[in-house]
């Protein structure tokens, strides 16, 4: 399965994350090397980098730990490839501009039949890719150019969850649609189902959640293959299993949470992780 990682926070943290390590979360270390990406927001705009290989062999990671990269919201894929080829047009995060900012969207499960599903094809943006998961991307994007209009001008929170809520209920009737949106201003969760390798069962939860509170003496989140550090602020992260022996809070199924400034602004029904 793919494995997605989301964090927000009160200010800049430096998320390190090995990406070959953290792909051991969701199964061997050799099942998920179909492409990956990180993106960090820089106010309205994005950092990305990705790529189409597996991540315990791409330079591209060494670029990562040889530079402080900060940011509020940051959004990072491993991709197990279920539609499209392994190529650098279907990794992961996807990124559009909307009403001049930049917004990002990755995807975890699969969407059989949504390129022939009416209303999902979007008149105004295209995927680049072949995969579900762009195509989903699309669709919600064209519901949510009918509020952002005006560079410049933030749409009302509640309208942008009320839009992505009811997306996620009609993606979830086509497939797994756990997901992560952000718009620069907030970080959105979807959590629906994953494949366990455990049992080999499509099961809840899809995503799991961890809100951190740092302080001049406990300033990191340290894991295995993940570490989060920023002093005297607050993170939180969502990803699609626990990554570290606190105690997560898994979203129940067909729940969306928003996160903004470290806050759990939105909070989804939960289910013991």
């Amino acid at each position: 399965m793919c494995e997605l990682l989301g964090l927000s926070s009160s200010l800049p943290a430096t998320l390190n994350l090995s990406l070959a390590r953290l792909a051991e979360h969701g199964g061997p270390p050799t099942s998920i090397r179909d492409g990956w990406g990180v993106a960090w927001y820089e106010g309205a705009d994005i950092r990305l980098i990705k790529d189409a290989g597996a991540a315990d062999t791409s330079d591209w990671l060494r670029f990562i730990g040889q530079h402080d990269l900060r940011s509020t919201i940051v959004m990072a894929h491993i991709r197990k490839a279920t539609m499209g080829a392994p190529t650098y047009r279907n990794a992961q995060p996807f990124v559009r501009e909307l009403a001049g900012r930049m917004h990002s969207f990755a995807h975890n499960g699969w969407l059989p039949g949504i390129l022939k599903t009416p209303g999902f094809q979007s008149p105004r943006f295209a995927p680049v890719g072949e995969t579900d998961s762009e195509q989903a991307f699309c669709a919600l994007l064209d519901r949510l150019s009918t509020i952002w209009r005006t560079p410049g001008d933030i749409p009302p929170l509640e309208r942008r969850l009320e839009i992505v809520t009811a997306f996620a209920r009609e993606i979830r009737a086509l497939g797994p649609a756990n997901f992560l949106y952000s718009d620069g201003d907030a970080l959105f969760a979807h959590g629906d189902r994953r494949k366990s390798l455990a049992i080999g069962n499509v099961t809840a939860p899809g995503l799991v959640f961890l809100q951190h509170q740092c302080s001049s003496t406990h300033s990191a989140i340290i894991a295995n293959g993940l570490s989060v550090t920023g002093t005297d602020q607050i993170i939180t992260l969502v990803a699609s299993v626990p990554l570290t022996a606190e105690p997560w809070q898994a979203m129940a199924e067909g729940t969306v949470a928003v996160f903004r400034d470290g806050q759990i602004n939105v909070n989804p029904r939960t289910d013991s992780a």
